[in-house]
């Protein structure tokens, strides 16, 4: 049988990504199929990391355009993810994947604060560790917050999972039809053109800390497998060779 290419990962999940086709709440049918596809890969020995973003119930950043203070509407946003990963705990439980909920605000009615060594012993007990509520602090996306947690624990690589396309284009593929698709490409290049596949800060963290990040789409089923014995699927941002 072949071996697995990581053996720990940060899957980044969007907001979005477990809205499904409606745009917005959580979709159970989705959110089922994400929770089986983790279910795989623990059953291959991977050890697992989530981070959860919270768009598909609330954003920060449009409620600071709509002339809420910034720092309140982050909170909120941080709140969101929380709903979400209660919601992906539970879809993972109902398959007997064993889960823990960590989050960056404290609330121990409903999960563990985030403490990094107790993530790695979770991890290292073949538990799913699921990150919310962001870094715990306005101004930072989960997208910082998943570069940030693949370097606290040490992850090989940040699975970026994406709703609405199946890699990185040199356009929106959506409306051009004669957007390229990137095999690979390196951080500075991401950097330079503007990709936009993660913001420039969590971009710039993984380049610092030399932390690969495999961009494929989360809609076709068994991709998270794929994408964990390293086939060929979507595009890997990697430091130049």
């Amino acid at each position: 049988m072949l071996e697995p290419k990581y053996k720990r990962v940060i899957l980044k999940l969007s907001g979005e990504a477990l809205a499904g086709p409606a745009g917005f709440g959580i979709d159970a049918t989705v959110i089922q199929s994400i929770a089986r596809q983790i279910g795989e890969i623990v059953q291959l020995g991977v050890q697992v990391a989530v981070v959860v973003g919270g768009g598909n119930i609330w954003r920060g950043v449009s409620g600071s355009s709509q002339g809420m203070d910034r720092a309140s509407a982050d909170y909120m946003g941080m709140l969101a993810t929380v709903m979400n990963a209660l919601a992906l705990q539970d879809s993972l439980e109902k398959i007997d994947v064993v889960t823990r909920v960590q989050t960056s605000i404290e609330m121990r009615q409903i999960a563990e604060p985030y403490i990094r060594r107790r993530a790695i012993r979770h991890l290292e007990k073949s538990r799913v560790v699921i990150f919310a509520a962001g870094t715990g602090n306005p101004y930072f996306s989960t997208d910082t917050t998943a570069a940030l947690r693949a370097a606290e624990i040490e992850a090989e690589v940040i699975l970026m999972a994406k709703n609405k396309v199946d890699g990185v284009y040199d356009a929106d593929p959506a409306k051009d039809s004669n957007a390229t698709k990137f095999d690979s490409l390196t951080f500075l290049e991401v950097l330079n053109r503007g990709l936009g596949i993660m913001d420039s800060t969590a971009t710039s963290l993984c380049m610092d800390n030399n932390i690969p990040i495999l961009v494929f789409a989360i809609t076709t089923e068994g991709n998270i497998k794929r994408a964990v014995m390293g086939e060929t699927i979507g595009t890997i941002v990697r430091r130049e060779e």
